[in-house]
């Protein structure tokens, strides 16, 4: 058990830095245009108000997470029970409590842990974002503060200290919190995201602009988001619709939902006739330019046309794994001859690597055709139609094929009648 425990408490220490931060970015509406800035609007610290309440929201556990969480704290409880005046088997037990949300009870654990070692700056550290869960910010800054008094390079101090600060519209202090925490742990792309934030409150801009790159370099799919938005409005950056693209897919791969939202946005851009023959032109064009560079990720591959897809290069190559990667990535920046590899695959499956009928690529379609691409339009009526790996029904391929022209439509529906 006491194997299990020390475990148990690695893993409830990564949920004191788990805090999203808020922000006021909104994504604008499909038929609109988007807006010039989406970062948040305070422009200085004398502006800033404090953020919405849900700053400082608990992580939600999955079932299997909250089963295990729960189960670990009877034994947690059990450690105490034997040792009731051991502060390191109280502040586990806080932790427990945090991660399965009882913050009231958690809290209690923390206070008698510092009461029985005051100078525990892990203690004050837990405390503090305890009360940042409970949105007692004042009480949190005294908590963590002392943390950082009393272990100066605690890390995760300074930058919950940072989030605070922050919350509280101390826009300096966050900042200070936030250098602070990435001198001591420079490989910490979320502090880099969260100082790009308040750093653009202050009207660095450049500066933001820097940190907010390498924190999506580094991963956060929230700075990847607001890269695209950058290179989309040529904000701080040349503006660059292709990058712009290559940032919002990389936030889709870790589901940032308003990414996925503005590659819509864009594909409609490109494929609406509501739109001005511009916008039209430089939505394609973005999507053309976004499937050519995809090839420089791939630098042995060998192209033989410029309409060639990537996709089936790699498979062509026995590139199965990146093969269908690209097929993907291309089928979602409207490429035909990919989504055309990815239709043929989905009757037909690939050894192990895809399933036949694999419903990522049905969500592919349906993703594109709800856009309005015509291929991925033809392709689900078919599918429909001819019950394809789900169940056949003739009226949502007719739905499919609704602003099509006659003879388009009149080819689906003799091909779904041959079966």
């Amino acid at each position: 058990m006491r194997r299990r425990l020390v475990l148990v408490t690695l893993l409830f220490a990564s949920f004191t830095i788990r805090f999203p931060v808020h922000s006021s970015f909104a994504q604008a509406p499909a038929d609109t245009p988007s807006p010039a800035v989406e970062y948040p609007t305070q422009s200085s610290e004398s502006s800033a108000t404090p953020v919405s309440t849900d700053e400082h929201r608990l992580p939600e556990l999955l079932p299997h997470e909250r089963a295990d969480a729960i189960m670990v704290l009877g034994e947690l409880r059990s450690a105490v029970r034997v040792s009731p005046n051991n502060a390191a088997d109280r502040l586990k037990l806080a932790q427990g409590l945090y991660a399965i949300g009882d913050l009231d009870a958690a809290l209690d654990e923390c206070r008698v842990a510092l009461k029985l070692e005051s100078n525990n700056a892990r203690a004050h550290l837990q405390l503090g974002v305890t009360l940042m869960a409970k949105q007692d910010g004042h009480a949190a800054a005294i908590a963590l503060m002392e943390a950082i008094l009393l272990d100066p390079e605690l890390t995760h101090a300074h930058y919950s200290l940072g989030s605070v600060q922050y919350s509280l519209g101390n826009l300096t202090a966050a900042i200070l919190s936030y250098r602070r925490a990435l001198e001591l742990q420079p490989n910490f792309p979320d502090a880099r995201y969260r100082l790009a934030l308040v750093l653009k409150l202050t009207n660095r801009h450049q500066e933001a602009m820097q940190f907010m790159e390498e924190a999506a370099i580094g991963g956060v799919p929230q700075a990847q988001y607001f890269m695209g938005n950058a290179y989309r409005n040529g904000q701080g950056v040349e503006r660059n619709l292709a990058l712009a693209i290559r940032w919002w897919t990389n936030a889709v791969e870790f589901g940032q939902q308003r990414a996925a939202e503005s590659l819509s946005q864009l594909r409609r851009q490109a494929l609406s006739p509501d739109q001005s023959e511009r916008r039209r032109k430089d939505a394609i064009e973005a999507f053309r330019q976004y499937r050519d560079e995809l090839w420089a990720d791939y630098p042995d591959a060998d192209r033989n046309d410029p309409n060639e897809s990537l996709g089936i290069a790699l498979l062509k190559d026995s590139q199965a794994s990146n093969g269908i990667t690209a097929l993907f990535a291309e089928a979602f920046a409207l490429g035909e001859t990919a989504h055309d590899e990815l239709a043929r695959l989905y009757e037909t499956g690939l050894d192990t690597r895809l399933a036949q009928f694999d419903r990522r690529i049905l969500a592919c379609f349906a993703t594109t055709a709800a856009d309005g691409f015509i291929p991925s339009k033809k392709a689900l009526a078919r599918i429909y139609g001819k019950g394809l790996g789900i169940t056949p029904d003739l009226q949502k391929a007719k739905a499919m094929l609704k602003g099509l022209s006659k003879q388009e439509m009149k080819d689906v529906m003799d091909e779904i009648a041959e079966r």
